[in-house]
Order: C-alpha cells, then sequence, then structure tokens
C-alpha cells in the first residue's frame, strides 16, 4: 500500500472526483495542501485577491456547466469566516462548492492559537457538511463523503478544515482503491405523475413553473419537450431562467414582485393550477401567498422532503429530482399522447402569447443622462443567444430579469437567494475558467462593482476576459427605492466631487481609472447612441487583449424600476410600450406594430 501525507491523498481525491480548477489564497496553515497541489500538477489555480471572492469564483465555476464542483481554498481564521457568504450564497441556491481551509494543529485548537477558530462550528448552518478532521487517517473518508453529500439530495456546499499537523501526517492510501460513493436522488413513482398529470388534465388554465432544480439535473431538455408534449405553458423561476427559451412559444414569461414581466404575472394570475419543479416558491417570485394561491390547485415536485409544504401545503407534494421527475412526466404523457387522452391546450397558450405580444415595458428612451431601460435593449443588440450574463442584486439585476433574453440553462447565472453584493465580478471570473470560450458579460450597479473590485486584477493576471456592464447612478439605487416608504434618501448617495477625476461630475469613484490601474481596458458611455458602439468596440478589446473590460454607461442618477409588494400590483413607475418602436428588441416587438392601441 502507497504511503503519503494525507495532504496527498486529498489532492489524488480531488482530480478522482473530477475537480481540475481551484480558486484559493495560499496561508501558513494551508500551505501543506498547496505543496501537494503544486506537486500534482493536475489541478490548475486561480489566486483571488480576497478569499470571499475565491468562493464566489467557485460559485461561478459550479454554475457554468453540469458536474462542475468549484473548489476554494483558504487558510485558518479569517479566511474561512470570509469564505462564509459564499457558503451561504451557495447554500441558498442549492450550489455544490468545496471550500477547504488550513486549521492550528490539533493539540492548540483549545489554546487559542493564532487564527485560530472553529470554523466548522460555524459554517455548519450554511453548509451540508462542516468538520474538522482530527486523525490523518479520516482525510479521504472526509473528502469522499464530502462530494457524496454535495451531489446526493439536494446539492450544496461542504466545508473540510484541515489542521496543520492532520495534513502532514502519513497514512497508507491507494487511490486505485478509491471509489466515489453512489449518489442519491430520489425519483419519481408512476402512480405520483400519473396524479399530477390527472391534475394537470382537469385543469383549463394549467401552468408550469420551472425551478432552478431543472437546471442543477441537466434536465431543460426534458423540461421543453414535456412542455410541447401537453401544450402547457411555463413560467421559469429566476433560478430556472434559460431552461425554455425566451422565444419558445410556450415561455409565458417570469412572474414575481421583481424579475418579472407584466405579462408573466398576467398569466399565472390566469391560471388555475401550477404545476411546480424544481422551485421553493421563493417570496419574491410568489409576493403574498393569499393573492398567489388564490383560486388555483398546486403540484410540488422537489428534490428536497422537507421543502414540500415549508412555504404553503401543495395539493400534491412529490419528492424527486427534477430530472428522474420529468423523465416519468414525458414518459407518462407520452403514452397520454398516443391514447388521445390529453386536451388540446392551444386557445389557452395563445392567450398566454397574447399576453406576451402586447403587455410590454417601454425601453427606448433617448434620455441623457441615459435611462437604464435603453442599456439592456442595447446589450440584447450587441450579444447574440449564447451569451451567458453573470449578475446578483440591485435595480441593475432586476432590470436585467425584466428586459434581457435568455435562451439556454446557465446563462443566467445569478445568486438568487442570498443575493451577496460584490459576488458578480468574482463570479464571472469562475465563469470565464469553467467555460474560456463563451462571451461572458456580467452586469452590476456602481456598489455591486465596487464591493469586490480587486478581482479585476485576478481577470487581467490570468487572462480571463470577460465584458462587465456597469450601470453607474452614484446611488445604493435599489434601497434608495425601498426607503420611498420611509420618505427617506439617507445613506444610500454614492456620490461626491472626485477631485482626481473633474469629468465624471459628481458621480465619485473614477471605475475607468481603477479598472485600468487594475490591468483591465475601460470604456465610458454618456449617452445613449454610444452604448452599442462601446460594447462592440469592448467586444474588439476583450479578444485583443484577453482581460475584463468593464463598460460604465452614466445613468440618471434616480430611476425607479418596476416592483411592488403582490404580484397583481406591481407599480410601473415608467410609460409603458404602446408602439413597436418603444421596445425595439421584446420579442414580441414585430407583433406590436400589427396591433391596434388608443393614443
Amino acid at each position: 500500500m502507497p504511503r503519503m501525507k494525507a495532504i496527498q491523498a486529498a489532492v489524488q481525491i480531488l482530480q478522482r472526483e473530477g475537480v481540475r480548477h481551484a480558486f484559493g489564497v495560499p496561508g501558513a496553515a494551508i500551505n501543506p495542501f498547496y505543496a501537494a497541489l503544486r506537486e500534482s500538477g493536475a489541478i490548475t489555480h486561480v489566486l483571488a485577491r480576497h478569499v470571499e471572492g475565491a468562493s464566489h469564483m467557485a460559485e461561478g465555476y459550479t454554475r457554468t456547466t453540469a458536474g462542475n464542483i468549484g473548489v476554494c481554498v483558504g487558510t485558518s481564521g479569517p479566511a474561512g469566516t470570509d469564505m462564509l457568504t459564499g457558503l451561504y450564497s451557495a447554500a441558498a441556491d442549492s450550489i455544490p462548492i468545496l471550500c477547504i481551509t488550513g486549521q492550528a494543529p490539533v493539540a492548540r485548537l483549545h489554546k487559542e492559537d493564532f487564527q485560530a477558530v472553529d470554523i466548522a462550528a460555524i459554517a455548519k448552518p450554511v453548509t451540508k457538511l462542516a468538520m474538522t478532521v482530527l486523525e490523518p487517517a479520516q482525510v479521504p473518508g472526509a473528502f469522499q463523503q464530502a462530494f457524496h453529500l454535495m451531489r446526493s439530495g439536494r446539492p450544496g456546499p461542504v466545508l473540510i478544515d484541515l489542521p496543520f499537523d492532520v495534513q502532514l501526517g502519513e497514512i497508507d492510501f491507494d487511490i486505485d482503491a478509491y471509489e466515489p460513493l453512489p449518489v442519491h436522488r430520489p425519483a419519481a413513482t408512476r402512480i405520483q405523475v400519473e396524479k399530477a398529470l390527472d391534475m394537470l388534465e382537469a385543469a383549463e388554465r394549467p401552468l408550469i413553473v420551472a425551478g432552478g432544480g431543472i437546471v442543477n439535473a441537466d434536465a431543460a431538455d426534458l423540461l421543453v419537450e414535456f412542455a410541447e408534449l401537453v401544450g402547457v405553458p411555463v413560467v421559469p423561476t429566476l433560478m430556472g431562467w434559460g431552461t425554455i427559451p425566451d422565444d419558445h412559444r410556450l415561455m409565458a414569461g417570469m412572474a414575481g414582485l421583481q424579475t418579472s414581466q407584466r405579462y408573466g404575472n398576467a398569466t399565472l394570475l390566469a391560471s388555475d393550477l401550477v404545476l411546480g419543479i424544481g422551485n421553493r416558491w421563493a417570496n419574491r417570485h410568489t409576493g403574498g401567498l393569499e393573492v398567489y394561491r388564490r383560486g388555483r390547485r398546486f403540484v410540488h415536485v422537489d428534490i428536497e422532503p422537507t421543502q414540500i409544504g415549508r412555504v404553503f401545503p401543495p395539493d400534491l407534494g412529490i419528492v424527486s429530482d427534477a430530472g428522474l421527475a420529468l423523465e416519468r412526466f414525458v414518459e407518462v404523457a407520452r403514452e397520454r399522447q398516443a391514447a388521445g387522452r390529453l386536451p388540446d391546450r392551444g386557445g389557452w397558450a395563445e392567450e398566454c402569447a397574447e399576453r406576451k405580444r402586447t403587455m410590454l415595458r417601454r425601453t427606448h428612451f433617448d434620455d441623457v443622462p441615459v435611462k437604464p431601460q435603453r442599456v439592456y435593449e442595447e446589450m440584447i443588440k450587441a450579444f447574440g443567444k449564447e451569451v451567458r450574463y453573470v449578475s446578483t442584486i440591485g435595480l441593475s439585476q432586476i432590470a436585467g430579469g425584466q428586459f434581457l433574453h435568455v435562451y439556454r440553462p446557465r446563462h443566467w447565472i445569478n445568486a438568487g437567494q442570498a443575493g451577496p453584493l460584490g459576488w458578480t465580478l468574482p463570479a464571472a471570473l469562475g465563469v470565464c475558467v469553467a467555460d474560456p470560450e463563451a462571451t461572458v458579460v456580467a452586469l452590476s450597479g456602481d456598489y455591486d462593482f465596487q464591493f469586490l473590485i480587486e478581482e479585476l486584477a485576478v481577470g487581467a493576471q490570468f487572462n480571463l476576459p470577460y465584458i462587465h456592464v456597469l450601470v453607474n447612478n452614484s446611488y445604493l439605487g435599489l434601497i434608495r427605492q425601498a426607503q420611498r416608504a420611509f420618505d427617506i434618501d439617507y445613506c444610500v448617495q454614492l456620490s461626491f466631487d472626485n477631485v482626481n477625476s473633474p469629468e465624471i461630475g459628481g458621480y465619485g469613484v473614477d471605475h475607468v481609472k481603477v479598472a485600468e490601474g487594475m490591468g483591465c481596458k475601460a470604456l465610458r458611455v454618456q449617452e445613449p447612441a454610444e452604448i452599442l458602439p462601446a460594447l462592440e468596440q469592448a467586444k474588439k478589446l476583450m479578444a485583443e487583449f484577453r482581460v475584463p473590460v468593464v463598460v460604465e454607461v452614466i445613468l440618471e442618477r434616480v430611476t425607479n424600476i418596476s416592483m411592488g409588494t403582490e404580484i397583481d400590483n406591481v407599480v410601473e413607475f415608467e410609460e409603458l410600450a404602446t408602439r413597436g418602436e418603444h421596445a425595439p428588441t421584446a420579442l414580441g416587438a414585430l407583433d406590436l406594430d400589427q396591433m391596434q392601441f388608443l393614443d
């Protein structure tokens, strides 16, 4: 039996489990891991500038490709606590990442050693497993269990904490005798699916709500096949956006309080049965449950048993992996189609499509300073269907959810439940590592951008090119809009007169200079007509220099983006589209000119 350090065995297991990249920051307590990593040479490492940034890079990496598991690495003490936000974000969205931390020697854990903290106890609430390994011989089993848990049931993150002496302890280990543990995924039974389809057939206006569990299961094709078989329109959640292409005839729009379309909300309110697959009834999707549930029945399919009934009791709950459930749904639907049992949903589908053609928000404004809606209109023109968008939170992300188009799963990569500021930039770098040939476009407001702005240097150092669209109103825009309810505008302004950049006119931070100082390229846009040329120039700069390119658009200081407290009471702050030229990149825009509107 080969004899080796426990940390060498750990690195070999990472390789066997499919890990090819890691993101992190070395330190004294984790240096044995880095020595083993260098000796192996099989796992490339991206050096982050902040350990939280490394955790978000790992998230972006996982979210990009089915089967990926991002790995983030840090030393003892604050490295682990810095990564907690990434662990929380991953846990909230069912994203598997592995966090590896160094630790003080076992004998000194209770002696308040330098940077010794019980990170396993701290991380426990936001992980599927958080453990400090106390014996070298337990290291292989700890890693084996970590990968098993990350992939089984509801996916999620794991933290393994490795004391310095445990890493260096010698053990007998043969990688050829190592096998990953079988992954456990519950599957819907035929009886359950038949009962759900019975309810679907009995409904007059059914909908499918497609959640992020379908993305995790890599089952978007099955979703589309099932929707087409039964003729039922689909409302994706924010985490499920892209599971059905935005231009598909059965894509009925997103519903919710913020990242939603008018037609998506209207269609959900018109439905009488909702089949939710791989979703969790998030409050920004549902709004108030009285409004959301009124007049309709619900079927809920979710991989996590305790998720069924967590938000409200469905009429039928099915514990199942979304992909395995959809396989059975397709199987039974085909049989019923062959038997002539499936009702014709053409009228209902056309009713939903009519809303999609007509209930549009306006995007084309020529105002200076720029109105944010125009930015998304120009982004649609500049980037094709294969673009991968990355965003996290704020008015920029909310407007992106309302106006952009997504056609593929994993092409809208978003921190959904946690929404940590600063997430976008490092997550985009993780996406670039996972898919080096992709066109990656990040979307941020100025505050999100500034949170982890130092990670731009990582993109320059490791040649990770992407375009970062920065919409700058020099405000905490979403919080300012929320403060309207309190009749205040307090502690949310980021504007100041920059003594080194008077040309930016009181917008504070000179993001162009900062980006250039980090080794990246940057452009600033002041007028609507400049946006598309700047995006085209950014694509050329990205290809030539192989570094991140920031395109900053100076926005009007105050814009209120459509949102509300109930899905039947979303406030529209801007005039709506009444002619085709008002929303030229909307998917129904070609139909608008054929419609009759009252002036």
